[in-house]
């Protein structure tokens, strides 16, 4: 599977594994400094917007915390503007019950409305994918190969210098298989990664990862949205551990529709035929969604996703020189939370940032894109493990006294954002990763909190 290669592969090359959101952005963020960007993609892209076999979870609800937003109009100057003008919406944090905006129904009840610049950005997401790959395509320094498969690493244990690949795409007309020699490989090959096997191979030390498994599965349906009704209006039905394992989400995307997510966790799976999926709505802890979507007409029926686990492996402890891993490939997260392309283009960011710093591809660069990456990881990946495991039905993830601090002080900060909009903002600044959990702790919060008031 592996080899040597070149001693260190070609300078200024760099290949990125996979074409998706992370590996796109990976791309661009490479292109000021690189020489040479090649994506390895094993699709074929689509014409237009439209779904693609190697994003199964492109037809279920997405959106773009306020963290993300800002990143990725950072990283593409104007993205956010051209998103909105196809159609996709901001929705405010946070809504009231006579107002558009975000209405989110936490274990502990509805947050307290109030008039917030945070928003969520929804939309489809072969919307978001095709903006991004519009404008990656345009580089003159980075090159995609499509139906084109990744098939191991070159290297050793210590170096990786390259890439082997093979023409056996999804349609089997990419080109033919060989190798590419580059100075960095970026993993960007999403939940389907293949580069701990390949590493492996090479003989190089696994890296430590954390694996939480809350069995999460959910079905999808589109909607024709109503004329009468609100089009930046959202609902978010969360769960409530241990006993109602289930949720639900109501989007506004383009073309004038809802994207209806109906989750759960093990044991509470939902259905996707169509008069059951509909039936579970209703079950929910509030019946919203199910009186949102009444007499709307579907657009076809609802279709299902298993994601799997939430890993986070932990290459920047164990990893040889000239590799990265970015997005789902480093972390996969409980998609419930929405965390997911936030935190892809916040690590696109920080690669984008070292390389500029050390002006080159080299080792110094990568281990600061590690170090970036792993800690803007940290506080999603703590906040999402912390709630799974509330669940019983979850295998593996975080326990112990510190977990148990972390629920009971989330309980007591829900259990005041039902009725104060002062902490209710300040959650929904750490939820959009804005903001550090350490906000939680300032007296101006913390003081309601605990004492009321």
């Amino acid at each position: 599977m592996g080899s040597r290669g070149s001693a260190v592969g070609d300078r200024g090359t760099a290949v990125v594994i996979g074409g998706g959101l992370a590996g796109c952005l990976a791309a661009w963020a490479l292109h000021g400094v690189a020489e040479r960007v090649v994506v390895v993609e094993r699709d074929r892209y689509p014409e237009g917007t439209e779904f693609r076999p190697g994003v199964p979870q492109a037809k279920h609800s997405h959106l773009l915390l306020e963290a993300g937003q800002r990143t990725l109009d950072e990283l593409l100057p104007g993205a956010l503007g051209e998103l909105l003008a196809a159609g996709a919406t901001r929705v405010p944090l946070s809504g009231g019950p006579l107002s558009g905006g975000l209405r989110w129904l936490t274990a502990a009840g509805w947050l307290a409305p109030y008039e917030s610049d945070l928003a969520v950005l929804t939309c489809s997401r072969p919307l978001i994918d095709r903006l991004v790959l519009d404008r990656v395509r345009a580089a003159p320094n980075i090159e995609f190969r499509t139906a084109t498969e990744v098939t191991g690493l070159l290297g050793d244990g210590h170096a990786v210098t390259g890439v082997q690949v093979s023409g056996r795409g999804r349609d089997r007309g990419g080109e033919e298989s060989g190798e590419i020699s580059a100075e960095l490989v970026v993993d960007a090959a999403g939940r389907a990664t293949h580069a701990a096997k390949w590493l492996s191979l090479l003989g190089a030390p696994a890296a430590p990862r954390e694996r939480v498994d809350a069995g999460v599965s959910y079905a999808t349906r589109f909607y024709h949205r109503p004329a009468d009704a609100d089009p930046g209006a959202a609902l978010y039905l969360q769960s409530h551990a241990p006993e109602q394992g289930r949720f639900g989400v109501l989007l506004p995307v383009e073309g004038d529709r809802w994207i209806v997510g109906l989750g759960g966790m093990r044991g509470f799976e939902p259905s996707l035929q169509a008069e059951e999926f509909e039936k579970q709505l209703g079950l929910l802890r509030d019946p919203g969604i199910a009186e949102a979507i009444t007499g709307a007409k579907p657009t076809g029926p609802a279709r299902g996703f298993v994601p799997g686990p939430s890993v986070w492996r932990h290459y920047e402890r164990s990893a040889p020189h000239g590799f990265l891993a970015l997005g789902d490939a480093s972390c996969t997260f409980n998609p419930v939370y929405g965390q997911g392309m936030t935190v892809a283009a916040l690590g696109a960011r920080a690669l984008r940032d070292a390389v500029g710093k050390h002006g080159d591809l080299g080792h110094a660069a990568v281990r600061e894109t590690r170090d970036a990456i792993a800690a803007a990881t940290r506080n999603p990946w703590q906040m999402a493990a912390g709630e799974d495991v509330r669940f019983p039905g979850t295998i593996g993830g975080p326990s112990g006294l510190q977990v148990r601090v972390q629920q009971g002080m989330l309980d007591r900060v829900l259990a005041r954002a039902v009725t104060d909009a002062r902490v209710a903002a300040a959650f929904h600044q750490v939820a959009a990763m804005v903001e550090p959990p350490t906000l939680l702790f300032r007296p101006s919060v913390l003081g309601p909190v605990l004492f009321g008031g």
